[in-house]
């Protein structure tokens, strides 16, 4: 297991492009000042000791010697030792649509991209409850198994996206009945299972499912992504949107949230619809319902010792800063033909 153990020092990344146009500037800067002078190949060839060339280098280097000690500062782990942690909570299975409709931006900066900012503020609120994740769209798999490690949710869920589908679709009902045949360890004891989705285009029978799943000991709950109105699906290619999907005639097709299938659905699951549009989707009476739920004794391996890995990142920015010292801007003979950067 991989983690970072400072994040904040990632947002410090930023400034090291910022610092790369402030060094461009005042190349730029300097180049106009020199021209004053006269023409400009002719007064770089009064001062042969100055090299644009070896300025930038010595300048790059700095910068990933920055880079590096920021890094370092973030403190890389690597989990080491897998230990028994036992807790006490409730089986909480989510589906999340993956299909192309969730990429309408209808509700910013996307339906998938609101539905994994959710689920991270739903497993912040979560206290010994164990999490497992499914992604379906024409078909449903599983993505994490059930677990109490809230970090390793985090990054999966981080990871979702439409492209991890080879088939397109809407297939809830599937997804309920895999949570239910894959998922149901404390069969005596009650679960939750969310599905997150449009709700559009199902294409199966959902509600027979969810009725299946309540007499599993499911409680099924519906999350409805999506605004009434609806919006163009886009199509996506390399991550940069190339158009919007059309049908046979020609004409942009418009995907809108399905709320009464949903709310239907989970009225059969024996939960509650939770709509979410322009604002955040209200996850009081969900955190009510599991908080009352009754509670099962888990026992799951997790990551407990890490190692610090900040020293390698440190060491090497030391290096290249402590080189950057040594690198001086005056023109080697092998490169005095460069004048790309000068």
């Amino acid at each position: 297991m991989f983690r970072f153990e400072n994040h904040i020092y990632f947002w410090a990344l930023l400034l090291l492009p910022a610092l790369g146009a402030v060094f461009y500037l005042f190349r730029l800067n300097r180049k106009k000042l020199i021209k004053k002078y006269g023409e400009y190949s002719l007064v770089v060839k009064l001062i042969p000791e100055s090299s644009g060339t070896m300025a930038w280098l010595k300048f790059s280097v700095f910068l990933t010697g920055l880079f590096f000690i920021l890094i370092g500062m973030a403190n890389p782990q690597i989990g080491t030792k897998m230990v028994e942690a036992k807790s006490t909570g409730v089986d909480i299975v989510i589906a999340l649509d993956v299909s192309n409709s969730m990429l309408c931006d209808d509700i910013k900066p996307s339906r998938l991209e609101r539905s994994k900012q959710m689920i991270y503020k739903l497993i912040d609120k979560l206290q010994g409850d164990r999490i497992g994740l499914i992604v379906f769209a024409g078909e449903p798999f599983i993505q994490l198994p059930m677990t109490s490690d809230y970090s390793a949710a985090k990054m999966f869920v981080n990871t979702i996206s439409t492209d991890l589908m080879p088939t397109q679709g809407t297939a809830i009902g599937s997804a309920i009945d895999m949570g239910v045949e894959f998922f149901n360890f404390a069969k005596e004891k009650p679960k939750a299972l969310l599905v997150i989705t449009d709700g559009e285009n199902h294409e199966d029978d959902a509600i027979a499912s969810a009725k299946t799943a309540r007499e599993s000991n499911f409680f099924v709950y519906t999350i409805g992504m999506g605004s009434v109105n609806g919006g163009p699906v886009p199509i996506v290619n390399g991550g940069q949107r190339t158009g919007f999907l059309q049908d046979e005639t020609g004409n942009v097709v418009v995907t809108k949230l399905d709320a009464q299938a949903l709310e239907v659905i989970a009225t059969a699951g024996g939960g509650i619809f939770i709509r979410s549009s322009d604002s955040e989707p209200d996850l009081n009476q969900l955190i009510q319902d599991l908080a009352g739920m009754q509670k099962t004794d888990f026992k799951d391996k997790m990551f407990s010792d890490y190692d610090d890995k900040y020293y390698y990142f440190i060491g090497i920015g030391i290096l290249l800063l402590m080189l950057e010292l040594l690198i001086s801007e005056k023109r080697l003979k092998f490169i005095k033909n460069l004048k790309f950067l000068e």
